[in-house]
């Protein structure tokens, strides 16, 4: 029952998607919705109607699908949205339905500039993604979009599938519903944000790639394949050069 009141309840959250949500804007980034609600509630509702993050061609964005019943791309206005069934994932580019939580933009302008070889592993782009930042004058105290393109080595990559039985939503339970894939050597963009103030927000308080106690998740990432095939959160990275970094441009 619990499972079929989250799906209905997204439903009556995407049937006003034109309603306007309370987002909060900050910079070039809007998000609604919190990932620590979810353990403070025991609950995976849908918050944020797909149709308020996408649409429009400059729109991208990030989610975790209501229920946790799958996850959100929006990448140039267009909806990725996967969830499991069976033995592999469905695709779906409707407007319908909601984001548990979400962060997305509506960016016209990218500065584009390659990625160097130093650049490998998870914590990297995050550090690279903030020193270019602040070099092209983005403040990133402010949390701001980030996008990638390329082939990396290696992506580890999951789509959010309800294994918690009905059961009240810990972090435990969150962990475990989950459908982990890796991806290697395959062309994907990549829609990204940054902010080192909003974990447990839209951002991962918990990245599996970071073993350092003393080091913060600052970068939510979904992929989008560039064949449309697969998309989903990115918990690990391995690049291993010929990425594109693009930054909002002015």
């Amino acid at each position: 029952m619990k499972k079929l009141y989250a799906i209905a309840g997204a439903a009556a959250v995407a049937a006003c998607a034109t309603a306007t949500i309370p987002a909060v804007k900050e910079g070039l980034v809007e998000h609604y919705g919190a990932q620590k609600t979810i353990f403070e509630t025991g609950k995976a509702e849908g918050r944020v109607p797909l149709a308020a993050m996408s649409g429009a061609n400059a729109a991208y964005g990030v989610g975790a699908y209501a229920g946790l019943d799958g996850e959100i791309a929006v990448f140039e206005g267009k909806p990725y949205v996967t969830k499991v069934r069976g033995n592999g994932f469905t695709m779906d580019h409707s407007q319908d339905g909601a984001a548990i939580f979400s962060a997305w933009t509506k960016n016209t302008q990218w500065r584009d500039e390659p990625v160097p070889a130093e650049v490998k592993t998870y914590l990297d782009p995050q550090r690279h993604v903030k020193a270019r930042a602040a070099a092209a004058g983005i403040d990133t105290a402010a949390p701001f979009p980030f996008l990638l393109s390329g082939a990396p080595a290696e992506l580890k990559w999951h789509i959010n599938v309800d294994l918690t039985e009905g059961k009240p939503i810990d972090r435990q339970l969150f962990a475990k519903s989950k459908a982990n894939y890796v991806m290697k050597n395959e062309p994907v963009d990549i829609v990204g944000f940054y902010s080192e103030k909003h974990p447990g927000v839209f951002i991962s308080a918990y990245a599996p790639a970071i073993k350092e106690k003393d080091v913060n998740n600052t970068i939510h990432t979904h992929l989008v394949s560039k064949d449309g095939k697969s998309a989903g959160h990115i918990d690990d990275l391995a690049f291993s050069g010929g990425m594109t970094l693009r930054l909002p441009g002015r």
